[in-house]
């Protein structure tokens, strides 16, 4: 086991890392500098990477039942985890959300990680935004690398999936976004720790996905699932879709696969699980 990496969080996207990178992961509640301070001297990592946060059950807008704490887990636990990482020389990996920007599919070119047009119409988009612009400014001049995903699919069942969350569901929206493939993710990870990255990186991969296009895969493999194509203003839910550039993650030497390369074979994956 690598002792030198610790994940914090248990989560959906914390346990994928843990399986791949074999490192420590605690999911001791923190709530103050003091709790985070003993977690790390018990385990005294060299690097640190946090997964803790908060979606909302079913899905974002679930963050307005909780709001202290999704602003303990979004927005004050990642400040907090920046100051202990500083004052201890430890290397600060925070997991952070591409769900933050606006994007205007006639007029933008994909979002680069400088950009500042940040949606602020849902609660859980300014939680992230809260934490991101205290440690991006910070990832200028320390030892921190913020990474940003975004929704993310994966060729297991879990209630975070993508998939596991459209097949909930009878009427889809059919507008492209970015999407992380887990698998690809946590192979990111592993070269951006190799070369000791800083600063903010998106971690999406190339392309865009309809969501359309991914269930018309799954239903080659389950002909009985059907579904209807709905527009978006019809849903009336306060959502921002976007995509992201991958040309910094590329620069890095990690190699960016198109995420419509990928759905046959996590489709057939996932019925396996």
């Amino acid at each position: 086991m690598n002792k030198k990496i610790l994940i914090l969080g248990k989560g959906f996207i914390g346990m994928s890392l843990q399986k791949t990178l074999n490192c420590q992961i605690s999911d001791t509640l923190i709530k103050s500098y003091k709790d985070a301070e003993k977690i790390i001297k018990k385990y005294r990592p060299k690097v640190i990477i946090n997964c803790i946060g908060i979606t909302g059950k079913r899905n974002v807008d679930d963050c307005e039942l909780d709001i202290d704490g999704v602003l303990l887990a979004n927005s004050f636990i990642p400040v907090i985890l920046a100051e202990i990482a500083l004052r201890n020389n430890i290397k600060l990996v925070h997991i952070s959300s591409g769900c933050i920007f606006n994007f205007d599919y006639k007029r933008d070119l994909p979002i680069k990680e400088g950009s500042e047009d940040y949606f602020f119409k849902l609660f859980y988009s300014r939680s992230k935004i809260y934490a991101e612009r205290a440690i991006e400014k910070l990832a200028r001049d320390y030892n921190i690398l913020l990474v940003r995903i975004r929704t993310p699919l994966i060729n297991l069942k879990h209630p975070k999936n993508l998939l596991d969350k459209l097949l909930k569901y009878n009427k889809i929206i059919d507008i492209p976004n970015s999407v992380t493939y887990i698998p690809d993710f946590v192979k990111a990870i592993k070269r951006l720790l190799s070369i000791d990255a800083k600063g903010v990186y998106n971690v999406v991969n190339r392309g865009a996905l309809r969501y359309p296009k991914l269930m018309r895969v799954y239903q080659k493999y389950v002909p009985s699932y059907k579904f209807k194509i709905i527009a978006l203003k019809k849903l009336g839910l306060v959502r921002t879709n976007l995509i992201l550039s991958i040309a910094k993650l590329e620069k890095s030497g990690f190699k960016v696969r198109n995420i419509n390369s990928v759905l046959d074979k996590c489709v057939k994956e996932y019925l396996k699980s």
